[in-house]
């Protein structure tokens, strides 16, 4: 399952692309496959809607390698007893859910991930962050173990999962204030 943080903070699952399957319109039995080909040159072609549906298209999620997904839930068991949890009221399924999609979406699962500000790896470490918590930013399992106390601090320190992951990933200085 992937979460999805939404307008607000909230994470929700992402939604089935069944439903895109279903709807996507191939071109199946719609006539011969040149009859709408335009090549550049030619004369104008038809631009007339003929009662076809247009896709709305996304990137699809990144795949992380099955040891990666296995670090990760290792990782996140590690500190599944950590006080910052009871504190924001987080299950230990719910902090593996959590730490999980952080990972996600700060690097999209890259290791060697780079952020135009120079947060680095998984969990997209600030190398001052990453020197405080005595990891090696560039070494992955390092890099995932900083990322799950970092952001069990943040729930620590704020006591909410949605006000934690904006200190996680702006600072908690910035959500002081």
């Amino acid at each position: 399952m992937v979460l999805v943080m939404e307008g607000d903070g909230s994470l929700s699952p992402s939604r089935s692309q069944s439903r895109f399957a279903r709807t996507y319109n191939d071109g199946i039995g719609q006539g011969a496959a040149t009859e709408e080909l335009a090549v550049f040159g030619d004369a104008e072609p038809d631009m007339e809607p003929k009662g076809r549906q247009a896709a709305a298209l996304s990137l699809p999620a990144p795949v992380p390698r099955a040891a990666l997904l296995s670090a990760i839930e290792s990782t996140a068991l590690r500190y599944a007893s950590h006080p910052g949890l009871r504190r924001a009221k987080v299950s230990v399924r719910d902090w593996l859910i959590l730490y999980r999609a952080n990972i996600e979406v700060e690097s999209a699962y890259r290791q060697n991930a780079v952020s135009n500000a120079g947060a680095i790896g998984l969990g997209q470490l600030m190398p001052e962050t990453a020197r405080t918590l005595g990891v090696d930013p560039r070494d992955p399992l390092q890099n995932l173990d900083g990322s799950a106390r970092y952001l069990a601090r943040m729930l620590h320190a704020f006591g909410d999962p949605r006000i934690a992951l904006a200190a996680y990933n702006a600072g908690p200085d910035a959500v002081r204030q």
